[in-house]
């Protein structure tokens, strides 16, 4: 008499494909890289709002100087990566399943080329909050602890935040982070070279999702941890839960209504 069947062997995810074979890359880029700069972030924060004798010394600086500059660009830097990328997370397991199946003995360098591509943008949006955050201390509307001085200010930072979140740019752009798939199949592009292109298209418009966002830091303060987190949080849910534009709309009357109250407040 015949046993019972075995039962059948379920397919791997597109996910677990990825973390099968590549699971290198995705440690580093999406585990061991967050957890750098984050503990870089901790520590010029914890700093900053101590003794500022070590990692945030420099901020202190009356005249700011070339060499000032390029650090407060690389701390905007680490900043942004160690808060987009994890979020990329979806679109660099995916690539990573597809790439090894059109090009298993390259794989694992493509996977870099495309969160290369992907940080590539938001280091030079880094570079525009670089400029951004000299030209409010100049006009003396940011701290040299990098927070607001007005509550005006960080009202309008609020206001120009959740207005963006309502308009038609912002939910196509979040569309497109919210469906890696899609965009992989649509854009696809061989080797490396075509990796970091779609690494930094992608970026492109996860800035045009998330750069108003971003701006909230100074409204709250640049180092402040619990903002930084909190950012952090909701970058990730909103790029990875499926509400879609209906959370967006939701997040910027919020935002509106937040930023009415400190100008009434």
């Amino acid at each position: 008499m015949p046993g019972p069947a075995a039962p059948a062997e379920r397919t791997p995810t597109i996910v677990e494909h990825a973390l099968r074979y590549d699971r290198a890359p995705a440690v580093v880029l999406l585990v061991l890289l967050p957890l750098v700069c984050w503990m870089w972030i901790i520590v010029m924060a914890r700093d900053m709002y101590g003794p500022m004798t070590g990692a945030s010394a420099w901020m202190m600086t009356a005249n700011w100087d070339v060499e000032d500059l390029l650090l407060l660009w690389a701390m905007w830097t680490v900043m942004m990566t160690g808060m987009m990328l994890p979020s990329a997370s979806p679109l660099v397991l995916l690539y990573g399943a597809m790439a090894r199946r059109s090009a298993q003995g390259t794989a694992g360098r493509q996977i870099y080329a495309l969160a290369a591509g992907y940080v590539i943008v938001w280091t030079a949006f880094s570079l525009g909050a670089t400029a951004l955050q000299r030209g409010l201390a100049a006009l003396v509307l940011v701290s040299p602890m990098m927070e607001v001085t007005t509550s005006r200010a960080g009202a309008t930072l609020l206001l120009l935040a959740g207005v963006y979140q309502l308009t038609p740019i912002k939910h196509a752009c979040l569309r497109t982070c919210q469906s890696p798939l899609g965009f992989l199949m649509s854009r696809w592009r061989s080797g490396w070279r075509g990796a970091f292109v779609m690494g930094f298209k992608h970026g492109a418009y996860c800035v045009g999702c998330c750069w108003a966002l971003m701006l909230l830091l100074f409204a709250g303060g640049v180092m402040n941890l619990t903002v930084i987190a909190a950012l952090t949080a909701f970058v990730a849910f909103e790029k990875l839960a499926p509400f879609g534009p209906h959370g967006a709309r939701i997040s910027g009357v919020l935002l509106i209504a937040a930023g009415f109250w400190m100008l009434v407040g």
